[in-house]
């Protein structure tokens, strides 16, 4: 199945939640925040979130500065 992150079209196996792809994919989940087809979702409900076809998901790592 495909889904869109950050933009660009990929391919996913079925049945993989929202916190299997942050893992799949090497994302740090402590400094990320998700959007789940144009929503902010919190983290603990991550696994609970399996993807469909033609979901997106925009994740943005959180930078500090000074």
């Amino acid at each position: 199945m495909q889904i869109i992150l950050n933009g660009k079209a990929i391919d996913v196996e079925d049945g993989l939640s929202v916190a299997d792809l942050v893992v799949q994919k090497k994302f740090n989940p402590n400094i990320i925040i998700v959007e789940y087809n144009h929503q902010l979702i919190k983290k603990d409900v991550w696994p609970e979130i399996k993807l469909q076809d033609e979901d997106r998901l925009e994740i943005l790592q959180l930078l500090g500065g000074g």
